[in-house]
């Protein structure tokens, strides 16, 4: 196992690095969180002539075909740059369901439009239980002859109000995980949709379907197998948040540094104070320790490995440790990290909310006590 980048993967960090230095700059990301749609349209476009958006499509759909593992060099680096709208939901959430659970039709009415950038897909999952297991799912889907009939309200689902479509995680049967996903056109009777005010400001909204009548040909892959998804789109939902936060504590320890380096107290740079040199050396281990288990991680998952264990480990440690870097950076700058001018208050509610997506770390160290025996 080599965690180390190789050339191809070196030049696709490098040219994101280019590309997102150029066209997200942090004006941009305040822009957005203002904006009714949370990006432009010409961004989108942009993306899609990258070939990011079909990044680890198969070519036979139009698609770039690259591996987990270099999506995940690819978040880190918007994590860095903060890149608003709603890339991550379209291609980790809804494209890699679509992906692991379509059907062939499916596949070749989807994939290549969503590679394009023409539609924009979701994954509606979470439910007021808030709970991650199969049981937290009750939103019901109701067999009628060649039509299902959906029930039940779907909460924090990413970027649902620019969706075209949702895939939706519902009930089917009686059983713990009898959970099926439909593929659901967002303009369809009876599907509503309310946008929730969140601290990352990351257009999250509260979607109700009523009576939603969808075909048959909707149920995407098998009826009852649609869990086995979820929990493949949940690890790669979590090493994907992982590498975005990741990206973002390279960012708040680059600006930690240069702020050092800059400011002036009582004659001499603060960075040349032992308690400041100390918190930047805490965040940079922190840094470098958030990279490489998340890189471990997504390798495994790449390669088709198990790895329930580091993906909890990975999501657990990068979560606290985003937290820490974000706590140290804004003790390091003092007031002026606290004011809204800064860009430090940008990262640190991202943080937050990243640390909940998937799953907290109280949640995955409980995963990885039961994996170790405990």
């Amino acid at each position: 196992m080599d965690l180390g980048l190789n050339e191809a993967q070196q030049m696709l960090k490098n040219s994101a690095q280019e590309f997102l230095e150029a066209e997200c700059p942090d004006t941009y990301v305040r822009e957005m969180e203002e904006d009714e749609n949370g990006y432009t349209s010409e961004m989108w476009q942009k993306l899609a002539e990258q070939g990011w958006l079909g990044l680890i499509i198969p070519e036979k759909y139009g698609g770039v075909e690259l591996e987990f593992q270099d999506l995940a060099i690819l978040l880190e680096e918007m994590g860095r740059y903060m890149l608003p709208g709603p890339y991550f939901s379209n291609v980790v959430l809804g494209g890699m369901s679509i992906m692991d659970s379509g059907t062939e039709e499916q596949k070749q009415e989807y994939l290549p439009r969503l590679a394009e950038g023409q539609i924009i897909v979701t994954l509606a999952l979470n439910e007021p239980s808030g709970r991650w297991d199969a049981e937290g799912i009750q939103l019901s889907a109701t067999e009628n002859g060649d039509d299902y009939t959906l029930n039940g309200t779907k909460l924090f689902v990413p970027n649902a109000h620019v969706s075209d479509y949702i895939v939706v995680a519902a009930r089917t049967g009686s059983g713990e995980n009898d959970i099926s996903l439909f593929i659901v056109s967002s303009q369809t009777n009876g599907v509503n949709q309310t946008l929730l005010k969140t601290i990352a400001s990351d257009r999250q909204s509260e979607v109700s379907f009523d009576n939603v009548s969808v075909s048959s040909s909707s149920l995407l892959g098998e009826k009852n197998q649609g869990w086995k998804t979820i929990e493949k789109v949940l690890k790669w939902g979590a090493i994907g948040k992982c590498a975005e936060m990741s990206g973002g504590g390279q960012s708040v320890l680059d600006m930690t540094v240069e702020y050092a380096k800059q400011r002036t107290q009582f004659g001499r740079p603060i960075g040349t104070f032992q308690a400041i040199q100390h918190h930047c050396a805490n965040m940079a281990t922190d840094v470098e320790g958030a990279k490489f288990i998340t890189y471990q991680a997504a390798w495994m998952l790449s390669e088709g490995l198990p790895a329930d264990r580091e993906v909890a480990m990975a999501k657990a440690w990068v979560s606290d440790s985003y937290k820490r870097v974000c706590a140290l950076g804004h003790q390091s700058h003092g007031a002026i990290g606290f004011t809204k001018e800064h860009n430090m208050q940008l990262y640190s509610r991202r943080a937050k909310a990243a640390e909940l997506a998937f799953g907290d770390s109280d949640l995955h160290l409980d995963k990885v006590a039961e994996i170790i025996g405990l």
